[in-house]
């Protein structure tokens, strides 16, 4: 099953019946966006679209959009054999922690033993342009989604190199075209390309960059692992641990860097960090809103290099799932052992796609203490990337992280509101249009897990009423409240019940409880604190009992869509500003309420709220029979 490029992949999966040829012409703007996103919300093949409007390449799209593919992609049948080679190698075993970690480093070195192979010819420099030659309007560059502000290259393998140590980073960074030879780079300031770029500025120097689209598909994969600060590993090494084989570079035609040997197109060129920032965007971006507009750098390409027949390799992000939800789950599967290095009482975890990486992990522990959720929670948001996390719940039944809402359900059952969640603040992805500012917000951890006596539970673990249920206002204070929740110990779920059996409200145009305990209900928002007003009424109402979530979602959120639902939650939600204990006059004790409503610039939010992605009608339609004819 090893392959050493995107040729060989798109092979493999022609033979498996996972790639389907689209003979047909179709425009890069907005109609392969119509079509992959059909297909990868279908469970549905790879595509290679062979005739693409005004572009001299084919176009290959959804190359990773199920398990069974992205495991093909690493070269194992399913994702689980990586972990499992890993726990081989580093031998864990629980109640190791930090010493565990300390005792394996040694044997981390064999993730860097298969270093880059250096060559002097490869296929990508099969073709060469450079100068006055290179035109980026011969890729077929798509234009995703309506609202965009052009076409953006949104699979590049972007290669730099650290002035000062000569360390080099393989980051996925989309990129605006500008014009012919220029595009923006999508560095952002948590960045390991934005660190290199600093350090260029602060030398004096351009930065020298290459762009390597295709190539090794485990590369590809490579280019958005969160890899640790280990010298010696990086997304080659990476590449050769997954692959058992070393990856082949070479020397670059214009730029003093080493580029994948077996890539399908190579953009060599520059940065300069004395340059003028562009204006970028807007984008459909993978939260499913669109990133407004902002000021990135620009990188002018001197030589665009490829193999013959190349193909030009895409994705699309968007509202989830998409292609992408599988590449976090492979990082997800392979860095779960890193974890429980650290923290051995981890079971299990997962970021449900509904999450977008960041806003949801599920964490299922063995416990054996009170407080341990918390120590788990605040030990994951210290690891890597795992510092953008806005909202971790964690939980010690058998029911799987992967089971969403059934995990939500597992974690309200022994979860009371006011006395089982934690609040902090911390880094926040700069995507989130929600957070109090700009990359900067709160977190909620949510500890589902059964209760020792010391934390408020019985003998048997049931939960028993909290003596110090608290509760809040828009500022955040978190004063005690005068009695304690009345939350029972023979607290039980609410059944499902639809709009016309839960009380009318004249600001409310939908709602739905969901059984397991949640109550949603959407409003079109033209107040302040309108939601926080709805939720509070919706706390009152005789239907609340059995109810420990209530959350208030926009217009265009279908209260019956659970994934729906979450998906706009998550990203809607700053937790210590829009999350509120609510305890006056609830029939359940107690319950979460939380505003998703879009805040307003009376609310104090300062910044622009994105739209929602969305497609025009006109295109789907004009793609769904296309898409039909094929089978998805």
């Amino acid at each position: 099953m090893h392959v050493r490029d995107m040729q060989a992949f798109l092979a493999l999966l022609e033979s498996r019946g996972q790639l389907v040829r689209v003979k047909e012409r179709v425009s890069p703007e907005l109609e392969i966006t119509a079509l992959a996103d059909r297909a990868v919300k279908s469970g549905g093949p790879a595509l290679l679209f062979e005739d693409v409007e005004g572009a001299e390449l084919p176009l290959a799209i959804n190359l990773y959009g199920t398990r069974e593919r992205m495991a093909w992609a690493l070269g194992v049948d399913a994702l689980e054999a990586i972990p499992n080679r890993l726990r081989d190698l580093l031998d864990i075993k629980l109640g190791g922690g930090v010493l565990g970690m300390a005792s394996n480093l040694p044997k981390l070195r064999e993730l860097a033993s298969l270093p880059p192979r250096r060559v002097t010819r490869a296929p990508v420099h099969d073709v060469v342009r450079r100068g006055d030659e290179v035109d980026l309007a011969a890729l077929p560059v798509l234009k995703c989604w309506p609202g965009d502000g052009g076409r953006f290259v949104t699979l590049p393998l972007v290669i730099s190199k650290d002035p000062e140590t000569g360390e080099v980073n393989v980051g996925m960074y989309r990129m605006q075209v500008l014009d012919a030879r220029s595009t923006a780079m999508h560095w952002q300031r948590h960045k390991t390309g934005a660190r290199h770029l600093e350090k260029a500025r602060a030398a004096g120097t351009r930065l020298e960059v290459a762009v390597a689209l295709g190539g090794d598909p485990a590369l590809t994969y490579a280019a958005t692992a969160p890899i640790p600060a280990i010298p010696g590993i990086n997304e080659y090494s990476l590449t050769g641990f997954l692959r058992g084989r070393r990856v082949e570079l070479v020397k670059g035609i214009t730029v003093d860097l080493e580029v994948p040997a077996q890539a399908e197109i190579v953009l060599e060129g520059y940065v300069d960090p004395e340059e003028p920032w562009v204006v970028e965007g807007p984008f459909g971006d993978h939260t499913g809103f669109y990133t407004l507009e902002d000021h990135y750098p620009r990188f002018h390409v001197t030589a665009i290099t490829m193999r013959a027949g190349a193909v030009y390799p895409a994705t699309i992000v968007g509202r989830p799932p998409m292609e992408d939800a599988y590449l976090i789950e492979a990082s997800e599967r392979i860095f779960l052992v890193p974890a429980q290095l650290i923290l051995p009482e981890i079971v299990d975890y997962h970021m449900p796609p509904a999450g977008i990486a960041h806003n949801l992990v599920n964490v299922r522990i063995t416990k054996g203490y009170p407080g341990q959720a918390y120590k788990v929670a605040n030990g994951l948001l210290g690891l890597g990337q795992m510092m953008f996390a806005k909202v971790v719940l964690v939980s010690d039944t058998e029911v799987a992280p992967q089971d969403h809402i059934g995990f939500w359900r597992s974690v309200l059952r022994n979860a009371v509101p006011g006395r089982d969640e934690q609040f902090a603040k911390g880094p926040i992805d700069v995507l989130d249009h929600a957070s109090r500012s700009w990359s900067y917000g709160s977190k909620l951890v949510i500890d589902g897990t059964v209760k020792h006596r010391e934390e408020g539970g019985s003998v048997d673990g049931v939960a028993s009423p909290h003596p110090h249920a608290t509760t809040r206002g828009a500022s955040g204070d978190r004063p005690p409240v005068s009695a304690p929740a009345k939350a029972s110990p023979a607290w039980k779920p609410n059944e499902e019940r639809s709009a016309d059996d839960l009380p009318p409200h004249a600001e409310v145009l939908d709602q739905h409880q969901v059984a397991g305990g949640f109550w949603f209900l959407t409003t079109r928002k033209d107040r302040p604190d309108q939601g926080r007003h709805i939720g509070e009424w919706a706390a009152q109402q005789d239907e609340a009992a059995g109810v420990r979530l209530i959350a208030v979602l926009d217009h265009q959120t279908d209260p019956r869509d659970f994934e729906d639902v979450m998906w706009t939650l998550l990203n809607n939600i700053d937790p210590e500003r829009d999350v509120e204990v609510v305890t006056e006059g609830t029939p359940a004790g107690s319950v979460w309420l939380m505003d998703a409503t879009p805040k307003l610039a009376s609310e104090g939010f300062s910044r622009r709220w994105p739209e929602k992605i969305t497609m025009p009608a006109e295109v789907t339609e004009r793609m769904r029979a296309l898409a039909e004819s094929y089978g998805f």
